[in-house]
């Protein structure tokens, strides 16, 4: 593929990132002019998936950015036990109802659609845009600017604090890297869309009870742990696929 060709790419994912974020942070005051919570920020998020599934299908360009089945095995991916294991990290402390039906229903459509469009927009996208050029650029660009990215929930109304948000943005570098690593190695999105959401669902189910600061501490140390070593192990189990294979 061409400069330009790669260039309009880049142009394309930063495009939709924008769109993804704006609507997101427009939708928090109206989220409380409905009066529950995430209603207007999922049916926003359910609308532009929908809308991106439906250009890109239209592009015949879904299983190039990893909308489909890894060509490897499950078994290459160790049956997907580790990532198993970080996707259910928030309810490592227990497993509290924090949100009414209601809330419940709509922090769950979001989340589907957050997972879908954050993997599909960072890791299917914008690193294929990058990638092109240098992929140890691309990870690292791709990891950093979409765990940076959450600082948005500190001034868009979400109300989060900011220890918080700091745990959020350390845990999305991380899990960014290991999704961009899924992605590059194992030519799928679909186990990081997966992963991506059910995490995100299950936040609403945190029980915070008990889970200071310390524990929170050692629950990110146990997560960079697995992660760390799961990237290690893929390594070793997965090919090493090369972007240059996926050009024009």
């Amino acid at each position: 593929m061409n400069k330009q060709g790669t260039q309009n790419e880049l142009t394309f994912a930063l495009k939709w990132i924008a769109v993804y974020c704006i609507l997101q942070s427009l939708a928090n005051p109206i989220n409380e002019i409905i009066g529950i919570a995430n209603s207007a920020s999922a049916v926003f998020c359910a609308v532009q998936a929908v809308v991106l599934f439906s250009l890109l299908k239209k592009k015949n360009q879904l299983k190039q950015i990893g909308l489909c089945r890894s060509p490897f095995p499950a078994r290459q991916f160790l049956y997907y036990v580790p990532l198993i294991l970080l996707s259910t990290s928030n309810l490592w402390n227990g497993l509290k109802i924090n949100l009414s039906s209601a809330e419940t229903f709509c922090h769950i459509v979001l989340m589907l659609g957050v997972g879908f469009l954050e993997e599909v927009l960072f890791r299917g996208l914008l690193f294929k845009a990058l990638a092109k050029d240098n992929v140890k650029t691309a990870v690292i660009l791709t990891s950093v600017t979409f765990g940076l990215g959450h600082l948005l929930n500190l001034v868009n109304g979400s109300g989060m604090g900011l220890v918080s948000n700091l745990f959020q943005i350390s845990s999305a570098i991380a899990l960014g890297f290991l999704f961009v690593f899924l992605f590059y190695r194992g030519g799928s999105l679909i186990p990081c869309i997966v992963s991506h959401s059910t995490i995100n669902i299950l936040s609403s189910f945190v029980n915070h009870t008990g889970l200071s600061l310390e524990k929170r501490l050692l629950f990110s140390f146990i997560e960079l742990a697995i992660l760390i070593s799961y990237v290690l192990m893929l390594s070793k189990t997965l090919p090493d696929k090369q972007i240059s294979s996926q050009r024009g």
